[in-house]
């Protein structure tokens, strides 16, 4: 959501990000796809009918609107935010319930904590916490709303959640503080709605990765801080305003984002275009990394994903480049990059298709986003692929609770996951496995895809099903 990328230290680096093998079950009966899709060389390279759009279809019209407002004091410790929802659920609920990403026995143990101070809307009668096997000294890893009276499926709730982050010392992490800069990441309670199924209550793991299992939302982002530093976050960010007392507000829009993520810093910035796409990448003071050099490596990537799945997402991609903590994050238009190896800049950049644009549960089915990442890598060249990397134990659709540890997830759902999606393709030739892929992104646009997904979009390539099937993608 999205999602954390890695960096699997025990690996090699062509192992380093690999990418989540895409699981699917058996295809539907009744489906119909063309039996010969067009050449990805084609202007129209995915099959047309109704299960496979030309183009990614448009977000919900009645997805989340949300409103952030952080303000980051000025130790770079604590964040002071609200949030303002409109959700329309597909299902009746007595309830609402958000995720406490901060609050995991990951970040909490390095100082990150989020406390929710109040919760206000002429439906809310309490909230509080439950569990989700949080780390102990947390108050817990979900905020539950009670409300007064059922909301009915297609009405609108409202309601306003004032709350305080405290950023813990830098680590590979979504949030942390470091000499002159501080970030922030799904610091916020994120909505946990799966449309059809209801409210995610899956618990928060000790495994590097993620769990969330958020929608896409018209969000807008606020962000006061000191006027010595510059912001950058997620979505279009529009020309900082003087706050007064030495300080600046920062704001951004992204009409679909399933999360947010904002970096402050004595950054300095460089621009370049990818097509339609504005990219804007920051450094710090001596970083070794040359920003405008970056912007236009990250500008070529984007150029050739977009080969591969369609265009590319977002109208603008930001790049605060952190110290070298190994690894990068992904958020949607943004990416908390900890790293200076190519491949994790790649990584990240197919999860804008493979997480921000197309959602999953990522506690559930973690391989469709992160096998598709990491196969990302294979396509474009910046990781070797090890086709013995398919005789890894494991099944690749297992849920992030399966996984006895980091080491075996990163192995089977990010290596044995690209291997499967790798060897698929060869199996049924580059331009049908393409065609196929550009269905699936194209029909799951700012969705939650299930492994039913992929399997209809490959039902014309039972062969690509089956190897998937063996690497045990689909249960």
């Amino acid at each position: 959501m999205p999602a954390f990328v890695t960096r699997p230290w025990r690996y090699s680096c062509a192992f380093v990000v690999g990418l989540l093998l895409a699981g699917c079950a058996p295809a539907p009966e009744g489906l119909s796809f063309p039996p010969d899709p067009p050449s990805a060389d084609s202007d129209d390279p995915a099959p047309a009918d109704e299960q496979c759009p030309s183009n990614a279809v448009a977000p919900a019209e009645d997805r989340p609107v949300i409103a952030l407002e952080f303000s980051l004091a000025e130790n770079l410790r604590i964040v002071t935010g609200s949030e303002t929802l409109t959700f329309t659920p597909d299902l009746p609920t007595e309830e609402l319930v958000f995720r406490l990403v901060p609050n995991s026995p990951v970040s909490a143990p390095f100082g990150n904590l989020l406390t929710v101070t109040d919760v206000t809307g002429k439906e809310v009668i309490d909230f509080g916490y439950e569990s989700a096997d949080a780390y102990p000294t947390t108050p817990g890893g979900l905020l539950v709303v009670d409300l007064a009276e059922e909301v009915a499926a297609g009405d609108i709730v409202e309601v306003s959640i004032e709350f305080e982050l405290e950023l813990g010392d830098g680590t590979f992490d979504r949030f942390g503080t470091a000499d002159g800069v501080s970030w922030w990441a799904s610091g916020f309670p994120l909505l946990a709605w799966e449309p059809g199924v209801g409210w995610s209550r899956d618990p928060l793991v000790t495994l590097l990765g993620e769990t969330s299992n958020t929608q896409a939302a018209d969000t807008t982002i606020s962000v006061e801080a000191p006027e010595d530093l510059e912001v950058l976050m997620t979505g279009a960010q529009h020309r900082p305003e003087s706050a007064g007392d030495g300080r600046r507000v920062w704001t951004s829009r992204e009409t679909a984002a399933r999360d947010v993520s904002v970096a402050a810093g004595k950054f300095d910035t460089a621009d370049a275009v990818a097509g339609d796409t504005e990219i804007t990448v920051g450094v710090l003071p001596d970083a070794e990394t040359d920003a405008a050099e970056l912007a236009q490596e990250t500008a070529s990537i984007i150029e050739d994903l977009e080969e591969f799945f369609g265009p590319f997402p977002y109208d603008t991609l930001s790049i605060p480049v952190l110290p070298d903590f190994g690894g990068g994050i992904e958020y949607p238009s943004s990416i908390l990059l900890a790293s200076e190896t190519r491949v994790v800049l790649v990584h990240e950049i197919a999860h804008m298709w493979f997480y921000g644009m197309i959602g999953n549960s990522q506690f559930r089915d973690p391989w469709l986003d992160e096998s598709f990442a990491s196969y990302a890598e294979v396509l474009e060249g910046s990781s070797e692929l090890d086709t013995a990397d398919l005789d890894i134990p494991g099944d690749v659709g297992d849920s992030m609770s399966d996984f006895l540890d980091t080491d075996e997830y990163f192995s089977v759902v990010y290596g044995k996951g690209r291997a499967a999606l790798s060897a698929a393709r060869e199996a049924v030739g580059a331009d049908s496995f393409d065609a196929a892929l550009r269905c699936y992104i194209n029909a799951q646009a700012w969705q939650i895809a299930v492994p039913e997904d992929i399997a209809t979009a490959l039902s014309d390539l039972p062969e690509a099903i089956q190897i998937l099937d063996d690497a045990g993608a689909f249960g």
